[in-house]
């Protein structure tokens, strides 16, 4: 890959991953319910995610799933389902916060991998990969192979979103922390969070992105 081929790459990705989206909306919604910590914790699990997706368009099998409308609707709808469930477990704690006001919701090991699973519950990434990545694949007998361009390409992505996602959710966090003496402002961040995860699970099911 080209030095001019990286560059431009970076710059996309990086106006990409400041523009907020759902892996961003996750990782700043835990963050505002559970502070700097689980914030870092989510943006590790969203980006776990997206190596997953990488790996999956490096080796073919975003095709599969560009081909099977059926597959990507049901991954689709699991995940609204499972966002749901987010929402609806986190606004009902927001009424459960008598003398736990500065106690996280759930373990980190927990929140890293609700993160992911979120993240995988988007199979349009994968499909956004096969449309964004190729257009900075290098072509010519000196390139790389385009698998071993892919994978390069993806984990440059995975990087720069990681720090975007992690700055915004340390952002939220700090915010949180600042305010979680006080059990009523604790219990509306919570409810702001579960509103975004609710508004996740309306974006899986209208499809959009």
């Amino acid at each position: 890959m080209s030095v001019t081929s990286v560059l431009a790459f970076a710059v996309a990705v990086f106006v990409l991953s400041v523009t907020p989206g759902p892996d961003m909306m996750f990782v700043v919604g835990n963050g505002l319910s559970g502070g700097r910590r689980v914030a870092v914790v989510a943006a590790l699990g969203t980006s776990t995610g997206l190596v997953v997706h990488t790996l999956a368009v490096a080796f073919g099998l975003g095709a599969v799933i560009a081909s099977a409308p059926a597959v990507l609707d049901g991954v689709r709808i699991a995940g609204a389902v499972f966002l749901l469930y987010l929402a609806v477990t986190t606004w009902r704690a927001s009424g459960r916060q008598a003398n736990k006001a500065a106690e996280p919701h759930r373990p980190p090991r927990r929140t890293y991998v609700l993160a992911m699973l979120t993240n995988l519950a988007n199979p349009k990434i994968v499909l956004f990969y096969l449309a964004f990545l190729p257009q900075f694949i290098t072509e010519g007998p000196a390139a790389w192979p385009v698998t071993a361009q892919l994978l390069a390409l993806g984990a440059g992505f995975i990087v720069i979103g990681l720090a975007v996602n992690a700055f915004a959710g340390v952002l939220a966090g700090s915010l949180s922390d600042w305010l979680l003496r006080n059990v009523s402002v604790r219990r509306w961040l919570d409810r702001i969070a579960a509103t975004v995860f609710g508004g996740l699970a309306t974006h899986l099911v209208l499809g959009t992105r």
